[in-house]
């Protein structure tokens, strides 16, 4: 009983994710009611990091790889830590090594906050070239 709910519970969130990306994919986020604004832009009027995420995603599922950067320079981040760390999971588990993961590591974790912190600041700095970090 326990496995055909978990089946159940996969197959939903494959579905619904497949489906938010057909949305982004269809919808340009810019131009489209649908999606949701950011809050924390909504209520002061300054970028926060994710600020432009949406419309970089459409973007990058419409080939425009660089418009979609433009939007939020920081999106980069996301598929270089994944790719690290799947790297690191698989190469540990296929290959019997023993390498060590950095992203395990507390300094890293601050590099991260500091990297993100840094591009919040920056990015609602409205003179060149912090300019360039606004979505």
């Amino acid at each position: 009983m326990v496995t055909k709910i978990n089946t159940y519970i996969i197959i939903v969130i494959v579905v619904t994710f497949f489906l938010v990306l057909w949305l982004y994919f269809r919808f340009n986020p810019s131009e489209s009611n649908i999606f949701p604004k950011c809050p924390f832009y909504s209520l002061t009027g300054l970028y926060c990091p994710g600020c432009g995420s949406q419309r970089a995603v459409h973007h990058f599922l419409n080939g425009h790889v660089f418009d979609g950067i433009k939007h939020n320079y920081l999106i980069m981040l996301l598929p270089s830590v994944l790719i690290y760390d799947w790297s690191i999971i698989l190469i540990n588990k296929y290959f019997n090594k023993n390498i060590k993961n950095i992203l395990h590591n507390s300094k890293t974790t601050y590099a991260i906050l500091i990297t993100v912190l840094l591009f919040w600041i920056l990015r609602n700095v409205n003179f060149y070239p912090f300019s360039i970090l606004a979505p």
